[in-house]
């Protein structure tokens, strides 16, 4: 349960802001850095941080120093106290005749036993933890009594055992300090950290009541078909139908790896929703155009297919139509209702478009079924914490299997690369060479677009050039796609139109791409069965990185080679971005773990209420 702020008296209101805290595992977590030893030390021992009664026998001070004689009955011995910038407080500590407790190192000077700076302690006997917080240790240990005990942490989904061993760092039993640093005591942190965080995400998960069920039949439409669907693709087909008859609004992400027929899922959906109107967005114009021309091959023909982009001109048919297929300029014309909203590459969208496309899918009285659909793995361990917010599916398998060598090259290859682009485009395959850049630039070290078309148009011929920037790329891939042979681009090709002859892409500079993005441009090729080539251009031919992903084509896999070399972000307040870290919890080696955290907050759901 989380801390219930509103019932706290405002200093602890304050104090737990001030913390960061919000849940009663938050502030189990908060760990002291380091403990206090005030058992009494039975006997002398030099050079030891020793805790002792003491008698204060004299005081002497001078400009620099305050010195005090004790004298301590256990060990029967005298010692002298030096203080360094004494303050009025200390004095007024150790008057003549006090007794108290000090903490300190003792060693020897001369003929002298020596404590430099000795420190007075009111608990004795105990194991205190030290907590570096904005709050004083004192007011840390407080909070730490007052709310963490064994029967709160168990209702938060602990185990007896669990809460024992996480109550046993905050208040250590004595010779037993450090307790934290111990295997055991790691795996515990491990497990609450990420409990506690998949609970957060359990908290913000919304879920609306169904506005309509969708009860289309899909099976004729995949009857027709002149291939067979893979398994993964039935699997996930289900799935989606599952959830249109169920009593929430689908929220489901379908992942799967390039060229694995995502588009097949898209429209069988669309024929479960039939007849009730569904609508498709694109983040491309190039990619819109090639989701309709499929739409209008496959489908039936009597379900309305409409496409709309920026150059559409009668787009009152619209309201005529079963299925819209669009780009960004859906969201700023009239729509008719939709019973399912469908996004293709939904991250590929800015921040703006992602604010209105969530209007579609979440007005005050309509709340249609929506179905996210990306060709980037994200890691095992990623979707199973996502999936506390939304349902998702995988396709794995793809329709036919891709052959796809991948070498990382040099300035040393460059010749032979030469050889093997010429001898693929002899044989009307198509080619890319991807630039980290446009223009010149003494930042990146590699060549630019500018820089090296000079090159390629020289001893090449029909060489296309494109970019983010360029006003006509959509029309520049569109013609290449039927006549050219070479293409110089950026990472616009990364997602995109299908290039069924494209057998062959270099990609310039590759340690500067995130693996993701290696991946989605290395399955540009080879997208229906065609041999195909994939060099990773360095000045680094030894990067493990790229070593590592020029041996594997599961885009599952390089989605946790990606997570072992970036690490996973946050969910809880903010989109999952690479780079920070939790604390002890591991993306790539604790799914053990993780899968334990889910299973606990199931059983905790399906226990009765009260």
């Amino acid at each position: 349960m989380s801390l219930n702020v509103q019932n706290l008296d405002r200093t602890d209101k304050d104090r737990f802001k001030k913390l960061g805290v919000t849940t009663l595992l938050d502030l189990a977590l908060v760990i002291p850095h380091s403990y206090e030893n005030t058992m009494l030390t039975p006997s002398l021992i030099l050079d030891h941080i020793s805790t002792l009664h003491v008698k204060v026998l004299s005081t002497k001070q001078s400009p620099k120093l305050f010195q005090v004689r004790f004298y301590s009955d256990a060990w029967d011995v005298e010692l002298e106290g030096i203080f360094f910038a004494a303050k009025a407080y200390h004095r007024a500590l150790f008057k003549k005749d006090a007794e108290l407790y000090i903490l300190g190192k003792v060693q020897k000077k001369g003929m002298y036993l020596q404590i430099v700076q000795p420190k007075v302690i009111h608990t004795i006997n105990a194991i205190l933890p030290k907590y570096k917080t904005p709050l004083q240790n004192k007011t840390m240990m407080d909070l730490m009594k007052r709310y963490l005990n064994s029967e709160a942490l168990m209702q938060e989904g602990l185990s007896l055992d669990e809460a024992t061993k996480l109550m046993s760092i905050h208040f250590p039993t004595p010779y037993k300090a450090s307790l934290n640093t111990t295997q055991v005591h790691l795996a515990v942190l491990k497990f609450v950290e990420i409990l506690n965080y998949l609970k957060k995400l359990s908290s913000k998960k919304v879920s609306f009541d169904s506005s309509i069920k969708l009860v289309g039949d899909e099976r004729p439409f995949i009857a027709s078909l002149s291939f067979t669907l893979t398994h993964d693709q039935l699997k996930v087909i289900g799935e989606i139908k599952q959830d249109f008859l169920g009593k929430n609004a689908t929220k489901r992400v379908v992942m799967g790896d390039v060229g694995c027929g995502k588009t097949m899922v898209i429209l069988a959906s669309v024929m479960m929703a039939y007849p009730q109107k569904a609508i498709l967005m694109a983040p491309t114009t190039v990619l819109a155009c090639q989701l309709f021309e499929e739409a209008k091959k496959f489908l039936p023909s009597h379900v309305k297919t409409m496409l709309i982009t920026q150059d559409t001109k009668t787009k009152e048919a619209v309201f005529e139509a079963d299925f819209i297929i669009g780009t960004h300029a859906l969201l700023y014309q009239e729509l008719p209702q939709c019973a399912l909203v469908m996004v293709d590459e939904q991250h590929r969208f800015g921040t703006k478009q992602r604010a209105l496309l969530s209007s579609l899918v979440s007005q005050k009285t309509w709340h249609p079924h929506y179905l996210q659909f990306s060709a980037t793995p994200i890691p095992r361990t990623l979707s199973m914490i996502q999936s506390s917010l939304v349902d998702f599916s995988f396709i794995k398998t793809l329709p036919f299997p891709k052959d796809i060598t991948t070498y990382v090259i040099g300035k040393e290859d460059f010749k032979a690369l030469i050889g093997h682009l010429k001898a693929e485009i002899a044989k009307k395959h198509q080619c890319i060479i991807v630039y980290p850049l446009v223009e010149e630039s003494e930042m990146v070290g590699y060549q630019s677009i500018e820089e090296g078309r000079g090159f390629w148009e020289k001893h090449f011929e029909d060489v296309y050039v494109t970019y983010g920037k360029d006003k006509n790329k959509e029309e520049v891939l569109s013609t290449f796609k039927e006549k050219g042979a070479l293409l110089l681009a950026t990472t616009v090709v990364e997602v995109g139109i299908s290039l069924p002859r494209l057998s062959s892409i270099v990609i310039v500079g590759a340690e500067r791409l995130g693996l993701a993005s290696l991946h989605q441009l290395r399955g540009r090729v080879s997208r229906n069965g065609l041999k195909g080539y994939c060099y990773l251009y360095t000045h680094r031919k030894s990067n493990e990185r790229l070593v590592e992903f020029s041996q594997t084509l599961d885009g599952f896999e390089i989605a946790e080679l990606d997570l072992k070399y970036r690490h996973g972000g946050d969910v809880v307040e903010g989109q999952l971005q690479s780079g920070k870290r939790f604390i002890w919890f591991d993306m790539v080696e604790d799914e053990a773990i993780l899968h334990k955290a889910k299973q606990r907050i199931q059983e905790a759901k399906s226990l009765p209420s009260g």
